[in-house]
């Protein structure tokens, strides 16, 4: 069975601006979960990067989430991949890229299959990626099911890179699950 691991993960924040906020539906949960993810990424040791789709008009990465980037790439294609400095940047030894962000159907989604084709591993994180419509993100955890990636959710991303309840981890973990936000 396929699983994640976090000596192989790279956590993908992709464009969760404060422009685009208010237009998504749901988007203080998502919000909420993307950072418990970037939270829980940072327990285990997953480098976060993060993308700004022409942050010159969107604006930047949410504060509430620009001080987990490690590295944040500003791009004006839709899928991330397009751009050189972040297809170029992209370790060799995280094969695993767990994926969320704004909007789920059209930087998210592109982003996603532009990994895909680069032979990347995605996983593609439900309750912490949005639209402005929920049938387009259906419609985008969908086509990225059948393109292969992995839809999961936070809690699971946290429990597979803890990997075992004996982990040090483990009560830290445990406090971002049950902590409502």
């Amino acid at each position: 069975m396929l699983m994640l691991d976090r000596r192989t993960s790279l956590l993908l924040l992709v464009d969760l601006q404060g422009k685009l906020h208010p237009a998504i539906e749901d988007g203080p949960v998502v919000l909420r979960e993307a950072t418990r993810l970037a939270k829980l990424a940072k327990l285990f040791g997953v480098p976060v990067w993060a993308t700004e789709h022409c942050p010159d008009r969107i604006g930047p990465l949410l504060p509430e989430l620009a001080a987990f980037s490690e590295n944040t790439f500003h791009k004006t294609s839709f899928d991330a991949c397009r751009t050189p400095a972040f297809r170029d940047a992209l370790p060799a030894d995280r094969t695993d890229v767990v994926i969320c962000g704004y909007e789920a159907h059209v930087c998210v989604m592109q982003t996603a299959l532009g990994l895909r084709t680069l032979g990347r591993r995605v996983w593609a994180v439900r309750d912490a990626m949005g639209s402005r419509r929920g049938i387009s993100k259906e419609a985008a955890l969908a086509r990225l099911a059948r393109a292969g990636a992995e839809i999961i959710t936070t809690e699971m991303a946290g429990f597979e890179w803890a990997e075992d309840a004996t982990d040090p981890r483990w009560r830290s973990l445990l406090a971002l699950v049950k902590d409502p936000g």
